[in-house]
Parts: C-alpha cells; structure tokens; sequence
C-alpha cells in the first residue's frame, strides 16, 4: 500500500477515490489515521477476555457510507491541509512504515483493546489486512493501469469476506471482483448475480 502511494503521481491526488465522497488524497489522508491506529492498538494491551476475532470484528451496515458522516468530513479537511501531496506520501511512509514493524514485533496472542472490543493482536492485524486490501482496490479504482493489491492480500480478503457472508462466492471469480462485488464496491453484472444465486439476497456486505 505504501509504495502503491508513492508511486503516484502529484494529479492522481485530485482523482476521485472508490470511496464515496473521497478523492485519493482524502483516501491516503484516511490510510494515515489507520496506520496510526496501528500503533495506538499494539501499545494497548489488556487482560481481559477477546470479545471478537478477525471475522466478529467487522459490523455489516445495510446501506454503503455515502460521504456525509462527520468524520468522513473531517478527512477531508485534513487532507487538504497538507496541501502537497508529498507531504501526504511522506506522513504515510513515516507512520504505515512504523506500524508495519510494531505489527512485525508483536505478539499475536497479545490481547489489545480498540473501539471497546478485545481481540488479539493477530486477529486484529488480520483483519487490518482486509481493511487495507479494500482500500487498495478504493486507491486505485479510477487510476487506470494501476497496480492490483498483492495476490495474498486479495486471496486473504476473499477468504475473511466469504466467512463474514457464511457462504462461499463463485469459484470462477477471480479475488479481486468477489471483493468489489461483494462489499458493494461494483454492482454485479446480470450474470454475476445469477452465478451467486441464494447469495445475491445478502449482498452488499458493506463493511464497517
């Protein structure tokens, strides 16, 4: 993800994300905040009990964010005030690559505390996992000729997704459109929607 980001170039900033009401700067300013959720996380340990694991950590919404949350606002006025977006991929590398080795040195039956739940460390980088596959496909979902997320990555995702929906999405799909389609990210074409049958019902699983 990091180095998905540096490689941009400086107009790329100004396109528009897969998040809605996002361009890819407010994305990367986004991407900031969780690498520094990271590292707040891993230095939050806790005795107490998981309540959720890689799978239960996530709440399915009924209905995708549309841009209008406060917070979602918040990330946008931030990311403006960064102004060059060397400044943004210079606060990403900094903090994504200080997160990368807090998560390489913990523990990951270490139990942690974030957004009042308990989980391990390692289910909870698991599911980080997911969360930065997802907004890998967001980066690069109006940048033509962009790198895809790495093969684990996506293969990773998919699995963690089909365990969320209960059900397991066509075979014939590749990684990448089970995860568009599956998080609402891409309505699925007449075909893909019979190939899914029963599982049509149940989607989007829009992730929070």
């Amino acid at each position: 993800m990091r180095t998905a980001v540096a490689e941009l170039p400086d107009e790329d900033f100004a396109r528009p994300s897969g998040c809605a009401g996002w361009l890819v700067r407010d994305l990367v300013c986004h991407l900031v905040i969780d690498a520094q959720d990271v590292l707040i996380t891993l230095a939050t340990p806790t005795d107490a009990e998981p309540t959720r694991d890689a799978v239960t950590y996530w709440e399915v919404a009924d209905t995708p964010p549309t841009g209008d949350d406060p917070l979602d606002a918040l990330i946008v006025r931030l990311a403006a005030a960064y102004e060059e977006p060397w400044l943004l991929k210079f606060h990403l590398d900094d903090v994504g690559s200080a997160a990368g080795r807090a998560a390489g040195l913990a523990d990951p039956a270490l139990r942690v505390g974030t957004r009042d739940v308990v989980l391990t460390a390692g289910d909870y980088l698991s599911a980080y996992v997911m969360e930065w596959t997802l907004h890998h496909l967001d980066l690069i979902a109006h940048l033509p000729g962009a790198a895809d997320p790495p093969a684990e990555s996506l293969a990773g995702a998919r699995g963690m997704l089909e365990r969320i929906a209960g059900a397991a999405f066509p075979a014939s799909w590749s990684d990448k459109d089970t995860l568009l389609v599956g998080t609402g990210r891409r309505a699925p074409t007449a075909e893909e929607r019979a190939d899914l049958g029963d599982l049509a019902a149940k989607l989007p699983l829009v992730l929070g």
